[in-house]
């Protein structure tokens, strides 16, 4: 296994991250063991961040320890793997609107135990007040106002000099626009309050998608 960011691995053409939970099998292909230690496939094709890493970017800001609010959680397959970058000294904060994946968010986060489950819109901060300081905020929210929802959760919830990252999915904003466009009008929008410090189109992983990695400005 060779180390390509905190908690992160690559052998051959495949992700993965180190297995917090013993036997936790969920949300991957395979698992292998080396060196005492059970690693879990992280699928690139299922997860926009791992699809990030496998073109290329340079900067993962998840580490050890790391507080992460994260707006659309879905499942919380993608949590899972942030789970086990952060460990047990970090926590997610897991905002979801749909009360079937929440769910099924429930049932990761008990096996887990460093997610924390939150049903609520995305759009409105206020019903999560409660959160505190984060290092990370990630957002991977299909809607046509992406980069306003980022904003909002980056200025309430995001501790100086954090991070965010978003994954634009520009057929969710606008399908009558090329993708390139779309990445554009929302950079624009967002760079009013951040500093983009990298970005990398998702294809052939994910169609038309944009992952942004930014940092608040001061």
């Amino acid at each position: 296994m060779k180390s390509v960011f905190d908690g992160v691995f690559r052998s051959g053409r495949k992700l993965f991250t180190m297995n917090m939970i013993r036997g936790y099998r969920e949300y991957t292909r395979s698992t292998v063991s080396e060196g005492g230690k059970v690693y879990r496939e992280w699928d690139p094709g299922k997860s926009k961040p791992a699809a990030a890493i496998m073109k290329g970017i340079k900067k993962f800001p998840l580490s050890r320890g790391s507080k992460v609010l994260y707006l659309g959680a879905a499942s919380g397959a993608t949590c899972s793997f942030f789970s086990d970058i952060i460990g047990e000294d970090g926590v997610i904060y897991a905002v979801e609107i749909s009360e079937r994946s929440v769910r099924d968010l429930n049932n990761t986060s008990e096996a887990r135990g460093n997610i924390v489950p939150i049903l609520a819109d995305a759009r409105k901060p206020e019903e999560y007040e409660w959160v505190e300081p984060v290092d990370i905020v990630f957002q991977d929210v299909a809607s046509d106002d992406q980069a306003q929802i980022l904003v909002r959760n980056a200025v309430k919830f995001l501790k100086k000099g954090g991070y965010a990252m978003i994954a634009i999915k520009s057929r969710s904003i606008d399908v009558t626009k090329p993708p390139r466009e779309v990445y554009k009008d929302q950079l624009e929008i967002m760079e009013k309050k951040m500093k983009v410090l990298e970005k990398v189109e998702l294809d052939p992983f994910e169609k038309d998608h944009l992952f942004v990695i930014m940092q608040m400005r001061t």
